[in-house]
Order: structure tokens, then sequence, then C-alpha cells
């Protein structure tokens, strides 16, 4: 299984490569890849994904040793930049990015396809997420917020992108702690978080890059994330599995995809650049300051992290649904 790395910070990444290394297959092909391998990006251009895809695009290059140039192709909440992906050439020559959104839109009917008609590469960054209510909310703990909505069931307005990955962060919450929420539907992460700044909701699921600097100064409040550690940026805020819940991983972990049938090899040798990648101290800083932080996982290992989310997003299609 692959090992994987979160990174925040160089201290944090010079720990994390001392545990050991990823066991990718050592059958990598040396000819591959003899050209540029086209990146195909299911998201428009400046958005959180396209960000962090072209930092990813531009360091992996050295290791590969061949570009890899970012093609936009957004649409149907990612899914049509994936159907594109699927009809290419299982060659090696076009990869595609990939987050939980792809299993979100196969379970709520958006698209046919679903993360296991693809090939597996590697993961490549994750994007920590907060619960987060308004500065002034009657609830400054995650345990006050939990007695608050479960005395005032269906009452609390929750922000999310109905149908889509806040959506199931929400929804987590709500069968890990039995609560029942009233969803309150946004375009976006930026329109989202603005209506809880405004007032007009009372949660919603924000990020460092979106939510940050609302918290520096009182807006709003962060009352749990959904990593594995608590985060350098917000060492007072809690992980759900502090607080009793360790199934609630709440994180956008965004990784790589080919088309299935893709030689092993081919996928090794990707698999093995975005490895050395993620050892790259200024690669590290550049996705830290777009707001995530570097996570590498090998194919076996991200193939089972897509296999276990896609089961927990199936358990609760019913709930994103309404």
């Amino acid at each position: 299984m692959g090992k994987r790395t979160f990174t925040m910070t160089t201290a944090i990444l010079a720990a994390s490569l001392a545990m050991g290394t990823a066991s990718v297959s050592l059958a990598q092909d040396d000819s591959y890849p003899d050209k540029p391998v086209e990146f195909i990006v299911p998201w428009s251009p400046g958005g959180g994904s396209d960000t962090l895809m072209r930092l990813v695009s531009h360091h992996a290059e050295e290791h590969l040793g061949q570009a890899l140039p970012v093609i936009n192709m957004p649409g149907v909440s990612g899914t049509t930049g994936l159907k594109d992906l699927a009809r290419r050439d299982a060659d090696g020559y076009t990869i595609g990015q990939v987050h939980e959104g792809l299993m979100v839109a196969h379970h709520t009917g958006l698209t046919q396809q679903n993360w296991d008609d693809f090939t597996p590469v590697a993961a490549v960054t994750q994007s920590p997420q907060y619960l987060t209510v308004p500065g002034d909310a009657p609830y400054t703990t995650y345990e006050e917020f939990v007695e608050y909505a479960s005395e005032h069931p269906g009452e609390i307005r929750f922000g999310v992108t109905l149908g889509g990955v806040p959506h199931l962060h929400a929804a987590m919450m709500e069968e890990a702690e039995d609560l029942q929420f009233r969803y309150v539907g946004f375009e976006g992460t930026g329109e989202r978080i603005r209506a809880l700044v405004g007032g007009h909701i009372d949660a919603a699921i924000g990020d460092i890059s979106s939510s940050g600097e609302f918290v520096k100064n009182g807006d709003l409040r962060f009352l749990a994330v959904g990593s594995e550690e608590r985060q350098q940026e917000t060492p007072d805020v809690p992980t759900f599995a502090e607080l009793g819940h360790p199934e609630l991983k709440l994180n956008i972990v965004r990784g790589i995809l080919a088309p299935k049938g893709t030689p092993q090899a081919q996928v090794d040798t990707l698999a093995a650049a975005f490895e050395a990648m993620s050892g790259d101290e200024q690669y590290a800083r550049e996705v830290h300051n777009a707001g995530a932080s570097v996570v590498y996982e090998g194919p076996e290992a991200f193939a089972e992290y897509l296999e276990q989310t896609n089961a927990t997003i199936e358990r609760l299609a019913g709930k994103l649904a309404r």
C-alpha cells in the first residue's frame, strides 16, 4: 500500500518523509514519456482545483521529464472533463484530476461514471474542511453546536452546494450526531461563506482559503476540522477525531486518474514522479499558500481511499438528494 504524507511546513515535510517511502512498482517504463502528457482539469480556470493542479503541472514536469499542459474542461459538476478522459487512449499520455465530487455526482444521478471506471494514479493535495459558524453564534464549541442542533431539529440553516461535497460533509455530521439540518444551496464556496458572514445561514463547510481571514477578524468561528491532525494555522481548533468521531474525515482530496487500461508500468512512472514532487519544499510552500497541503498516496492507497469514500457516499445518497 502507498504511503500517505501530509505537508504544511518544511518541518512536517521532513518528518513525514523520514517515515518511509511509498511503494510503487519498480516496473516503470524507462522510455515513457517521450512527449507531453495532457492534464485534464474538469473545472474552470481560477478555481481551487485549477489553481492547485497548475502547481502540480508545473512541479511534476521536473520529475517526469515532460510537460503536463493543463486543459480546462468544466461542466456538470466536474463530470464533463472526466467523460472526455474516459474516451482517451489508455496510453499514458492523458491524465485527469478528480476529487470526491465525482462520486457524489455518480450517486446523485449526474453521471454514470464512477472512480472505478478509471485507473487511479495518485492523490496529490488535500484541503481540510472546517465546520464554520458566525462569530456571534450562540454556540462557541462543537459540543454546544451539537447540543443546540439536537434541541432545535431542522432549524440550523446549513449552507452547502446541494448534491456536492459540502453537502456530503454536512450529511456525515448529521448521521454521526443524529441531527437534522435545513439545507440552503449555493453555487460555490465564496457565495456560501459570504452568506454565513451576513447572517443569512447558521453554519457551513469552510476552509482556510475561503474563511480564514473572516475567522481572524472575528466574523466567523471554526468549531472543528476534518483532518487527521490539528492544523498549524488553527492550533486551537480540535479535529472531529478528538471530539469522538474519527469517521468524520472531512477533506477534499485531489488526485490523478488515467483512462481504464493504462499500462501499470506507465502508471508507476507517473506515480513515482508525483511522489518525488511531494518532497519538493517549494511545491509544498506554494500549495500551502493556496490554502491546501501536500498529500501523496500511490495507486493502491488512492484506490483504497476512493473505494472507502464511495461506500460512504453511497450510504448517504438519500440525504444528498433532498
